[in-house]
């Protein structure tokens, strides 16, 4: 597992390699100095546009410059700006944190060099960013981005966290192998209190596509459950079978809560799963 520098290190690149990330936030959040503006008056402090005075507006609110040009009283509005909390959760299962080859990207440090990505890029827009269950305030800025990637990388219980009292957005990242009525019941908590949130399934090629032949043990890395088949050729039919059904009932349970299902091979490049990330982030956006 790589140390919190280097997930940042790994993070940044990636997240250079994207466009921005904008949610569009509702104009119920909260304002803040350094926000995203949301396109529409409100509290802020950029300049947004000018309007008539209305009898219902208060004199200091007249902007005496732009009215002096003529005969008529103007106010001068300022931008919304509001900002979001998204907050991310890395499996902490043994499972996840393996790789089917040596050269290869663990699943979860996948996970969280493309959750940081994201990440970074929300905050860079003025989004709050956190990590579910860590019990620090979500934030803005480089110092959140430090925060959140040893988050990412702290061993934490193998409970699943509870909601936050805050409205958020929710990015769960695993290799979701445990049956779905499992994941059903860990995330109803979060699922009723939002809508938006994204399932962030890793998984790697030899999980994809049972390569193994003749005698072969399999276990589960953090498990103490061992199997032994002699001929493993002989069950691949019916694995890939149960894995692509798993997988269409683990995209069924996250359509039934309004969330995503966003899936990745760490046979395919890292940016792909941060574009695809990026790309369910923004959904959430262009609901609004």
């Amino acid at each position: 597992m790589m140390d919190a520098a280097t997930l940042r290190a790994e993070a940044e690149v990636l997240a250079r390699s994207l466009p921005g990330l904008n949610l569009q936030a509702r104009a119920a959040d909260t304002a803040h100095l350094g926000a995203a503006g949301r396109k529409r008056a409100g509290t802020g402090e950029q300049f947004w546009q000018y309007r008539h005075y209305a009898q219902e507006d208060a004199a200091q609110r007249i902007d005496w410059r732009r009215s002096g040009r003529g005969d008529d009283l103007f106010v001068r509005e300022t931008e919304l700006e509001t900002s979001r909390t998204v907050l991310f959760w890395c499996d902490p299962h043994a499972g996840f944190d393996w790789s089917g080859e040596p050269a290869r990207l663990h699943k979860a440090d996948a996970a969280r060099i493309s959750m940081l990505a994201a990440a970074l890029l929300l905050s860079k827009a003025g989004e709050r960013i956190g990590a579910l269950g860590s019990g620090r305030t979500p934030g803005f800025g480089r110092a959140a981005g430090d925060k959140l990637a040893e988050d990412l990388l702290a061993k934490t219980a193998q409970g699943f966290p509870p909601p936050p009292k805050s409205q958020s957005i929710f990015v769960v990242a695993s290799d979701f192998y445990d049956p779905v009525d499992v994941w059903r019941d860990r995330l109803a908590p979060l699922a009723g209190t939002s809508k938006e949130g994204i399932l962030l399934a890793i998984s790697d090629p030899i999980e994809e596509t049972f390569p193994w032949r003749g005698r072969v043990r399999f276990s589960r890395p953090g498990g103490a459950l061992s199997r032994i088949f002699g001929r493993a050729e002989t069950i691949r039919e019916e694995y890939v079978q149960r894995y692509t059904a798993h997988f269409e009932a683990l995209e069924n349970m996250a359509a039934g809560m309004g969330w995503q299902l966003v899936r990745h091979s760490t046979g395919s490049p890292l940016q792909r799963c941060a574009s695809d990330l990026k790309q369910a982030l923004e959904l959430f956006g262009a609901r609004l």
